[in-house]
């Protein structure tokens, strides 16, 4: 299958996305990973990437979208692949259409994670990270530490990220309803949607997410 997946901030879309692409034996590709392999391999879009990147400037579309097709025509991709974080605003998921459509394929499916704003807030906000170890993640809600402020697992510090706070989270927010909600319309004209609640555990949003692919994917052997 192919499929983008979105939604907000704080959605989890980066742990669905690892649960999906395994369940589904297709690659998860994501902007970070796209940006972080090209710099760490020192290809020509990777130091144009990074040159944007130090100036604190966003790495333009052209560049973007440039790296995600390289990705695209990797042989790990010829059964399908999981798109997250891209695309980001309407400029890319025109281009990638396009680009799709030269390799005479199409997407699938569009998921999109739905969560309340102020869930968003808390989700974020509350996260603390172990400064020993930025994998070693709590949340004062949902996943509090034995002791506050100390990570269970090394005893490290806990602290809460800059771009963790309220007023940042919100923001963010706002930049997503600005640039990335609009690619839901524009994949709903093409009836490829299937919006999910990312509320609960884990593991039962994956399984809405797999029953949401299965219903797409009878709809359009259907058509």
């Amino acid at each position: 299958m192919r499929i983008v997946l979105v939604g907000p901030p704080g959605a989890g879309k980066g742990t669905q996305a690892q649960f999906l692409a395994k369940e589904l034996a297709i690659p998860h590709i994501s902007t970070g990973d796209l940006f972080r392999a090209n710099i760490s391999q020192g290809t020509a879009l990777g130091k144009e990437a990074q040159s944007y990147m130090k100036q604190g400037l966003l790495v333009p579309d052209s560049v973007t979208i440039a790296m995600a097709k390289d990705r695209l025509q990797k042989p790990d991709t010829g059964n399908g692949f999981l798109l997250d974080g891209f695309p980001r605003n309407l400029h890319q998921a025109e281009a990638l259409d396009e680009f799709l459509r030269e390799q005479n394929i199409g997407l699938d499916a569009v998921l999109d994670l739905e969560v309340p704003e102020d869930e968003v807030v808390k989700r974020i906000a509350g996260r603390r990270i172990c400064r020993n170890d930025s994998s070693h993640v709590f949340h004062v809600v949902y996943g509090p530490p034995k002791a506050e402020g100390v990570c269970d697992v090394c005893g490290g510090e806990l602290y809460q990220r800059e771009d963790d706070n309220e007023q940042i989270v919100r923001r963010r927010l706002e930049e997503y309803h600005n640039q990335t909600e609009p690619i839901i319309g524009y994949y709903k004209n093409q009836g490829l949607v299937k919006t999910i609640s990312a509320l609960g555990k884990v593991d039962e949003v994956t399984e809405r997410a797999l029953d949401a692919l299965k219903s797409r994917t009878q709809e359009s052997g259907a058509a």
